[in-house]
């Protein structure tokens, strides 16, 4: 070591310490001199040797001053190296690069300056350590001291021209380390990092739209910085690489994609803005790329069509839009299973447009990839079910009609109304609120007919006895009152003429026994006016209960509506139809004399013109002779109404006797529970008392 540090003397030593920067900076000519004679004499070894010492005595000493000088006389060593000062850098470099993390600043401030006078000295050759310089300029950008950052600075730039000229940097080898250092929040840093990105995608050699991927998340997140100008630097770098990839043949959609579902969840809504932008013209262009990302994108798209700014929500309705007009097949990689699961959780989000257009992407898998939807019902009917419940009605009419496209298979279609059923008794609000909508909604749909005949059908077989008079009345005032089921209801008015009606009556009689109103709804509807007569005698007082006056009082006021127009110019011929006319006088016996509906129907009847019971008095007389009810069971084997005795002959397939006899089957299960409920809710006292 002696030997080597007599090649400086000792003056030089001393001055390249000291406190003043000329006195530091002569040291530093000097040492330039001495170096260029060793360089002049090609003495290597000696050359090595001063670059040692300078290193470890000086750049490398624990006295700021002493490192001050080591870093100005590195690169004066490099200054009188000139040409061969490549085969050295290796020496040089490192110790210069330390330097940048020094806890002084001002040697950080002189590393930069040696380090500014280094690379003008080597240029291309400066490409060695161009990731180790970076790594340390990154930092630098985000000093403390103003000075320092300035110097970095001004060594930056150089660097940048550079890299710009050479032909030996490597983005593969610097990709790595950017991807890295853009996760770093500090403004300056982030300034720095886009400057350079910027700089070298300008560059026609180098490739970094084929990187983008490796560093797109990064420019995104800067999208919601705090700085106005790290924002502004970020958008302009993303749109010059969205313009570049509209242009370039060749692009990796697919690594990009994935990153853009995420941002397009920012909490940030310019950052949501850009990622949905992105996503748009991705799907624009990306083509078979992006297949597989489709859920993906999907599940990115449908929340932001419901996004508080209007601008997002246009962009995502076009993607989406853009997206479902797309035609792939699952062999090109669509999996239809992925996109179905993705609906079927927008379908819980809190905003009733996502809710629909999940919707609307099932009914287009419906349409699209019937088969493989239907591979995957199980996962979704019940989601589906659930949606029926949705506080929206038009998802409600929406759901509905993809539960009715499910049900063009007979399999579905009954799995359909159990189901349906079974949510109508879980929850009773749903059928008070939004039973008439899907009931309605499904006769459109499904043919009203085969609805109602899948109904009863079920309902036939209810064990909930309560849910099953609940639910019938509630079907029979949609029969009796919806525009929809007007064909149903034609139907049934010629029950007793036509094979068609009379099944159908049949059908729905079996479960319409629950309601004893609902029958004899179902039997003014279908003029079967004896046995509505008959019915009506055959109610005891246990039947008389609030429900059934209720269910009464909206009987009688819907025969003052349109559609029991018929029924009401009957009345015009009481010849003709006698027992309509003992069956409305039955119900106005049922009804409290107080009350509104006994004044509506009691001023009906009154209008029933006397002057035309003289024709057919005897009929008339017979049906209002008090037919003992024993008798009328004996012989009532017809449809009952007898008051057109000339059509008889074509209605003797219903055996009215026989249904009257299920009717009373029953009501009479309906008795029994009642009483078992009473008898339940006085025990109690009883059991204490004989305990007592």
């Amino acid at each position: 070591m002696a030997d080597a540090l007599s090649l400086i003397p000792t003056a030089v030593q001393r001055n390249l310490s000291d406190k003043l920067y000329e006195k530091r900076k002569y040291a530093a000519l000097e040492i330039e001199n001495t170096v260029k004679n060793l360089t002049s004499a090609g003495d290597h070894e000696k050359l090595s040797k001063v670059i040692d010492i300078l290193v470890k005595e000086f750049a490398k000493s624990p006295q700021p001053n002493h490192r001050k000088g080591g870093v100005l006389a590195l690169a004066a060593v490099t200054v009188g190296l000139s040409s061969a000062a490549p085969q050295y850098l290796e020496q040089i470099v490192p110790p210069v690069i330390e330097s940048f993390i020094d806890q002084d600043s001002r040697v950080r401030y002189y590393a930069c300056e040696a380090l500014y006078n280094i690379a003008k000295i080597v240029r291309g050759e400066f490409i060695f350590f161009f990731n180790q310089i970076f790594d340390a300029l990154c930092k630098l950008s985000a000093d403390s001291d103003p000075s320092v950052q300035s110097a970095a600075h001004v060594l930056d730039g150089l660097v940048k021209d550079i890299v710009t000229e050479s032909d030996e940097f490597s983005a593969e080898e610097f990709i790595p380390l950017l991807k890295e250092r853009m996760n770093v929040l500090n403004p300056y840093v982030r300034r720095f990092l886009v400057d350079w990105i910027t700089l070298l995608d300008s560059v026609p050699d180098f490739d970094m739209l084929g990187f983008l991927p490796d560093f797109l998340d990064g420019l995104f997140n800067m999208l919601s910085d705090s700085s106005h100008e790290i924002r502004q630097h970020a958008v302009s770098a993303l749109s010059e690489f969205l313009q570049e990839i509209k242009n370039s043949p060749s692009v990796d959609y697919g690594r990009m994609a994935e990153i853009l579902v995420q941002r397009a969840s920012s909490p940030d809504e310019f950052t949501r803005l850009t990622a949905i932008t992105w996503i748009n013209e991705f799907v624009k262009l990306g083509g078979d790329q992006l297949v597989r990302y489709y859920a993906d994108i999907l599940g990115a798209i449908l929340p932001c069509i419901s996004d508080k700014n209007e601008e997002i929500r246009e962009v995502a309705r076009e993607t989406n839009e853009e997206l479902r007009s797309i035609h792939v097949e699952p062999s090109d990689g669509f999996d239809v299973g992925a996109i179905l699961s993705v609906a079927k959780r927008q379908l819980s989000s809190d905003h009733e447009a996502t809710r629909i257009e999940a919707l609307n992407w099932i009914s287009t898998l419906l349409n699209k990839h019937r088969a493989e939807v239907m591979s995957f019902l199980y996962d979704i009917f019940d989601t589906l079910l659930k949606a029926l419940s949705d506080s929206s009605d038009d998802v409600v009419l929406l759901v509905l009609e993809v539960h009715a496209d499910i049900a063009k298979d007979p399999q579905h279609f009954r799995h359909l109304i159990v189901f349906l059923i079974h949510n109508f008794r879980s929850d009773s609000s749903l059928l008070e609120r939004r039973g008439a909508l899907i009931i309605r909604r499904l006769c459109v749909l499904l043919d009203a007919e085969r609805v109602y005949r899948e109904l009863s059908t079920i309902l036939e077989g209810e064990d909930n006895l309560d849910f099953a008079s609940t639910m019938v009345q509630a079907l029979n005032l949609i029969l009796l009152t919806s525009s929809e089921l007007s064909k149903l209801r034609n139907l049934l008015r010629g029950s007793l003429v036509t094979r068609e009606g009379k099944e159908l009556l049949v059908a729905l009689y079996a479960s319409w026994c629950h309601s004893p109103v609902a029958i004899i709804s179902l039997c003014l509807l279908s003029q079967a006016y004896q046995h509505a007569s008959v019915v009506i005698q055959s109610l005891v007082e246990e039947d008389m209960n609030v429900k059934f006056f209720v269910q009464l009082d909206k009987l009688i006021r819907l025969l003052e509506t349109p559609i029991f127009t018929y029924l009401r110019l009957q009345l015009l011929e009481p010849g003709r139809y006698p027992w309509l006319l003992k069956t409305l006088y039955g119900l106005l016996m049922l009804l409290p004399q107080q009350s509104g509906a006994f004044r509506i129907l009691q001023t009906r009847l009154k209008t029933v013109p006397t002057y035309s019971f003289s024709n057919g008095g005897d009929q008339i007389s017979r049906a209002f002779s008090g037919v003992p009810f024993s008798q009328y069971m004996m012989h009532h084997h017809e449809d009952g109404d007898a008051e057109d005795y000339n059509i008889n002959s074509s209605h003797q397939g219903i055996n009215f006797a026989a249904r009257l006899q299920q009717f009373e089957n029953v009501q009479n299960q309906h008795r029994g529970q009642a009483r078992i409920k009473r008898t339940t809710l006085i025990a109690p006292p009883l059991l204490l008392h004989q305990r007592r």
